[in-house]
């Protein structure tokens, strides 16, 4: 009667070692079937996100490019930009555009580290909660709003309290930009503070240190490229701000040399392509030059994407939970 039993029981199993592949088989080629149609449209929509940058890309370029058949690179180059009289020199733009930005990055990267230290390592929860969805909002503010709120509020304590002849300066504009800034930075940042690994704090206070040091010392710079992109990204979001800027710097198309050049009024490249693109006959020099300066912004705002990618797929790898020296 054992023997009976052990060899039904063996040729039992036999039979499902045989069963077993062909139903695995089948049913993976059912799974298999089911996602086609998720992976096709994940393809097409991660390829039409590379299609449409490149699209714009190439109506740039068609649009951009006859401006150097009556504009040289030399002239395009130069320090002064009268379309009137058929100067165009983006030095002074690109210059405007650089002045504003670096004064931004400069207001908004301590608040904005600070403010993310503080919401993840020192705030309760209760403070938490309350302060993550409102930086979010901030995010949400229309520029145009926030123009008329520098207009309105910023511009005159400048002109009031700095002594500046008029208050629409590229000191008011690094202002209004460092504001739309900080919702970028402060929540990159944040996330990159939150995936550093609980160990490296307990590991850090078990050494005695206090937790000060711990946030200066360990999670700070385990976090440092998430914060590296954190401020990439806010670059970006500043550099490309258009109403905003154009309504608070004065608009003047001069080089902003000097240690004055912040209480002075500039002209940045997003606000001139902002002013004069209405105003311009379609297919005229000064119609493709602008075009010319948009293809320049796209190529520095590109730039800084490529700089932040790098950083992240740079950082990827590293955590799991090692630290950035």
């Amino acid at each position: 009667m054992l023997a009976t039993k052990e060899m039904i029981d063996r040729s039992m199993n036999d039979s499902n070692k045989e069963l077993t592949p062909s139903r695995q088989r089948a049913a993976k080629t059912r799974r298999r079937w089911n996602e086609l149609p998720i992976e096709a449209v994940i393809r097409i929509c991660g390829f039409s996100a590379v299609f449409f940058v490149i699209v714009i890309f190439l109506f740039l370029l068609r649009e951009g490019l006859p401006a150097l058949f009556s504009v040289s690179p030399l002239e395009f180059a130069g320090k002064f930009w009268y379309p009137t009289f058929g100067i165009y020199g983006i030095v002074p733009l690109l210059l405007g555009s650089i002045v504003v930005t670096l004064g931004a990055i400069v207001i908004a990267l301590p608040l904005g580290i600070a403010t993310a230290v503080f919401v993840h390592e020192i705030a309760p929860g209760w403070a938490r909660e309350i302060l993550k969805p409102l930086i979010e909002v901030l995010a949400g503010i229309p520029s145009v709003v926030l123009g008329f709120l520098g207009m309105l509020v910023v511009t005159p304590l400048i002109r009031e309290y700095l002594g500046a002849p008029t208050g629409l300066t590229a000191f008011a504009g690094s202002l209004m930009l460092a504001y739309m800034a900080l919702p970028t930075i402060i929540s990159i940042a944040e996330d990159a503070i939150d995936s550093v690994p609980k160990s490296y704090r307990d590991g850090s206070l078990a050494l005695g240190t206090t937790h000060w040091q711990t946030i200066w010392g360990v999670i700070l710079p385990a976090a440092k490229s998430g914060i590296i992109m954190a401020i990439m990204l806010g670059i970006g979001r500043a550099i490309g701000e258009t109403m905003t800027v154009m309504m608070v710097t004065g608009n003047a198309a001069r080089l902003p040399l000097g240690l004055d050049a912040y209480f002075k009024p500039v002209r940045t490249m997003t606000a001139t392509i902002a002013a004069e693109m209405g105003e311009v006959a379609q297919g005229s020099t000064h119609y493709h030059v602008l075009f010319l300066v948009g293809i320049v912004l796209f190529l520095v705002t590109f730039l800084i994407n490529v700089v932040a990618s790098f950083i992240i797929i740079r950082g990827t790898p590293r955590r799991g939970g090692q630290l950035l020296h």
